[in-house]
Protein backbone atom coordinates (compact mmCIF):
# COMPACT_ATOMS: atom_id res chain seq x y z
CA UNK A 1 0.00 0.00 0.00
CA UNK A 2 2.42 2.77 1.26
CA UNK A 3 6.48 2.42 0.20
CA UNK A 4 7.97 2.33 3.08
CA UNK A 5 11.41 1.66 3.36
CA UNK A 6 13.21 0.11 6.67
CA UNK A 7 15.11 3.22 7.67
CA UNK A 8 11.82 5.39 6.69
CA UNK A 9 10.32 2.97 9.07
CA UNK A 10 12.87 3.18 11.95
CA UNK A 11 12.90 7.27 11.85
CA UNK A 12 9.52 6.81 12.20
CA UNK A 13 9.86 4.38 15.49
CA UNK A 14 12.30 6.99 16.72
CA UNK A 15 9.73 9.98 16.25
CA UNK A 16 7.40 8.40 17.86
CA UNK A 17 9.08 7.09 20.59
CA UNK A 18 10.37 11.12 21.67
CA UNK A 19 7.23 12.38 20.89
CA UNK A 20 4.83 9.67 22.41
CA UNK A 21 7.12 8.79 25.28
CA UNK A 22 8.32 5.02 26.28
CA UNK A 23 5.15 4.25 28.43
CA UNK A 24 1.91 5.33 25.75
CA UNK A 25 3.87 4.09 22.67
CA UNK A 26 3.11 0.32 23.09
CA UNK A 27 -0.51 1.17 23.71
CA UNK A 28 -0.29 3.72 20.37
CA UNK A 29 1.12 1.49 18.40
CA UNK A 30 -1.39 -0.84 19.23
CA UNK A 31 -4.03 1.34 18.16
CA UNK A 32 -2.12 2.15 14.88
CA UNK A 33 -2.29 -1.83 14.01
CA UNK A 34 -5.58 -2.20 14.44
CA UNK A 35 -6.44 1.37 12.80
CA UNK A 36 -4.42 -0.25 9.72
CA UNK A 37 -6.32 -3.47 10.03
CA UNK A 38 -9.49 -1.79 9.78
CA UNK A 39 -8.37 0.29 7.15
CA UNK A 40 -7.11 -2.85 5.37
CA UNK A 41 -9.98 -4.90 5.45
CA UNK A 42 -12.50 -1.80 4.13
CA UNK A 43 -10.43 -1.25 1.50
CA UNK A 44 -10.73 -5.20 0.58
CA UNK A 45 -14.41 -5.03 1.19
CA UNK A 46 -14.69 -1.81 -1.21
CA UNK A 47 -12.36 -3.33 -4.04
CA UNK A 48 -14.85 -7.05 -3.54
CA UNK A 49 -18.30 -5.13 -3.85
CA UNK A 50 -16.52 -2.94 -7.01
CA UNK A 51 -15.39 -6.89 -8.54
CA UNK A 52 -18.61 -8.28 -7.57
CA UNK A 53 -20.67 -5.40 -9.34
CA UNK A 54 -18.17 -5.70 -12.67
CA UNK A 55 -18.74 -9.56 -12.43
CA UNK A 56 -22.80 -8.87 -11.99
CA UNK A 57 -22.55 -6.28 -14.99
CA UNK A 58 -20.89 -8.91 -16.75
CA UNK A 59 -23.50 -11.57 -15.96
CA UNK A 60 -26.14 -9.11 -16.72
CA UNK A 61 -24.67 -8.77 -20.44
CA UNK A 62 -24.32 -12.37 -20.89
CA UNK A 63 -27.64 -12.99 -19.71
CA UNK A 64 -29.08 -10.53 -21.94
CA UNK A 65 -27.27 -11.94 -24.68
CA UNK A 66 -28.56 -15.28 -24.29
CA UNK A 67 -31.87 -14.15 -24.03
CA UNK A 68 -31.46 -12.32 -27.42
CA UNK A 69 -30.58 -15.51 -29.14
CA UNK A 70 -33.06 -17.37 -27.27
CA UNK A 71 -35.85 -14.93 -28.60
CA UNK A 72 -34.16 -15.30 -32.18
CA UNK A 73 -34.08 -18.63 -32.07
CA UNK A 74 -37.88 -19.37 -31.17
CA UNK A 75 -38.97 -16.42 -33.74
CA UNK A 76 -36.99 -18.81 -36.81
CA UNK A 77 -38.89 -21.62 -34.59
CA UNK A 78 -41.67 -20.25 -35.27
CA UNK A 79 -41.29 -18.87 -38.71
CA UNK A 80 -39.99 -22.57 -40.09
CA UNK A 81 -43.21 -24.25 -38.26
CA UNK A 82 -45.71 -21.49 -40.11
CA UNK A 83 -43.89 -21.95 -43.60
CA UNK A 84 -44.32 -25.96 -43.02
CA UNK A 85 -47.94 -25.73 -41.40
CA UNK A 86 -49.14 -24.15 -44.74
CA UNK A 87 -48.25 -26.65 -47.33
CA UNK A 88 -49.42 -29.68 -45.23
CA UNK A 89 -52.51 -27.67 -44.65
CA UNK A 90 -53.14 -27.93 -48.25
CA UNK A 91 -51.97 -31.31 -48.76
CA UNK A 92 -54.20 -32.61 -46.02
CA UNK A 93 -57.01 -30.08 -47.33
CA UNK A 94 -56.76 -31.83 -51.28
CA UNK A 95 -56.46 -35.08 -49.98
CA UNK A 96 -59.42 -34.35 -48.46
CA UNK A 97 -61.26 -33.44 -51.55
CA UNK A 98 -59.88 -36.11 -53.09
CA UNK A 99 -61.17 -38.89 -50.79
CA UNK A 100 -64.64 -37.32 -50.95
CA UNK A 101 -64.30 -37.44 -54.34
CA UNK A 102 -63.37 -40.90 -54.39
CA UNK A 103 -66.13 -41.92 -51.42
CA UNK A 104 -69.00 -40.16 -54.03
CA UNK A 105 -67.68 -42.01 -57.28
CA UNK A 106 -67.83 -45.35 -55.03
CA UNK A 107 -71.38 -44.84 -53.59
CA UNK A 108 -72.43 -43.77 -57.62
CA UNK A 109 -70.58 -47.07 -58.92
CA UNK A 110 -72.57 -48.76 -55.60
CA UNK A 111 -76.30 -47.42 -56.90
CA UNK A 112 -75.44 -48.02 -60.37
CA UNK A 113 -74.56 -51.86 -59.70
CA UNK A 114 -77.43 -51.94 -57.23
CA UNK A 115 -80.15 -50.12 -59.74
CA UNK A 116 -78.82 -52.43 -62.89
CA UNK A 117 -80.24 -55.65 -63.77
CA UNK A 118 -79.21 -58.81 -63.92
CA UNK A 119 -77.73 -59.66 -66.97
CA UNK A 120 -78.48 -62.94 -68.49
CA UNK A 121 -76.42 -64.51 -71.48
CA UNK A 122 -78.01 -64.14 -74.73
CA UNK A 123 -78.82 -67.77 -76.05
CA UNK A 124 -76.73 -66.45 -79.22
CA UNK A 125 -73.47 -66.13 -77.40
CA UNK A 126 -74.26 -69.26 -75.99
CA UNK A 127 -74.73 -71.33 -79.02
CA UNK A 128 -71.92 -69.48 -80.36
CA UNK A 129 -69.97 -70.67 -77.14
CA UNK A 130 -71.24 -74.56 -77.92
CA UNK A 131 -70.59 -74.31 -81.77
CA UNK A 132 -66.85 -73.41 -80.91
CA UNK A 133 -66.28 -76.18 -78.38
CA UNK A 134 -67.56 -78.67 -80.68
CA UNK A 135 -65.03 -77.11 -83.51
CA UNK A 136 -62.36 -77.59 -81.26
CA UNK A 137 -63.54 -81.10 -80.13
CA UNK A 138 -63.35 -82.55 -83.95
CA UNK A 139 -60.22 -80.42 -84.53
CA UNK A 140 -58.60 -82.44 -81.61
CA UNK A 141 -60.27 -85.51 -82.40
CA UNK A 142 -58.91 -85.13 -86.03
CA UNK A 143 -55.53 -84.57 -84.61
CA UNK A 144 -55.42 -87.26 -82.31
CA UNK A 145 -54.96 -85.36 -79.26
CA UNK A 146 -57.22 -85.90 -75.64
CA UNK A 147 -59.47 -83.08 -74.90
Amino acid sequence: MFDVSFTELMLIGVVALVVIGPERLPKVARTVGHLLGRAQRYVSDVKSDIQREIDLDEINKLKKQMDDASHSLQASMREASASLQEPLAEARDSLNEASASVEGLMEQARQEIAEAPKAEPEPQAASALEDKQGEERKTAEQSGTPT
